[in-house]
């Protein structure tokens, strides 16, 4: 039993989001679409959930945060304290920057290791982009696609026709 991705190519954004519904409502749950700029109604259609990256970022950003504080705070008060002048050995206005500094760093590279894994990272490219016509979805037209296993495939090829798809198409895991 291996892996297969069935794709159809739809000529507007509508007849996608309605064919995304229709393969939802008949149970299919792996559904990708492909499109040359963003549509919204996709997100519903796909029935995506919120995604954790904010969440993860902010988490990074005040971790960061906290830590550069607490180091700057425990070097120059508690493990070091040097008296320069009388000024006060913990000034909250001074260590803001670091922290600052450290809070976005932290936040940029989580996103950019999260994003790594989200995306299969060193695996920089798909089955799906083998087909020829597929490259069509960068410029005018609409895909759908669902992963399925191989003894699925001709259900999804013949719900893609049912529902109008101009061509549709299928792709092996390691056809290459």
């Amino acid at each position: 039993m291996s892996r297969q991705w069935v794709l159809g190519e739809f000529s507007s954004s509508e007849a996608l989001v309605v064919a995304l519904k229709d393969l939802r409502a008949r149970g299919f749950e792996q559904l990708d679409a492909h499109t040359p700029f963003p549509v919204e109604e996709t997100f519903e259609a796909l029935g995506l959930k919120r995604s954790w990256l904010p969440l993860l970022t902010l988490g990074a950003g005040l971790g960061g945060a906290a830590f550069a504080y607490v180091t700057q705070w425990f070097t120059n008060a508690v493990d070091y304290p040097l008296n320069v002048g009388g000024r006060p050995l913990h000034s909250v206005p001074t260590n803001l920057p670091i922290a600052f500094e450290l809070a976005v760093l932290s936040a940029a590279l989580t996103v950019f290791g999260a994003l790594m894994l989200l995306f299969g990272f060193p695996h920089v490219t798909h089955p799906v982009f083998d087909v020829e016509s597929f490259r069509s979805a960068s410029v005018d037209s609409f895909w759908a696609s669902v992963a399925v296993d191989s003894e699925d495939a001709p259900k999804v090829e013949a719900a893609l026709h049912e529902l109008g798809a101009r061509q549709v198409s299928v792709v092996a895991e390691g056809a290459r």
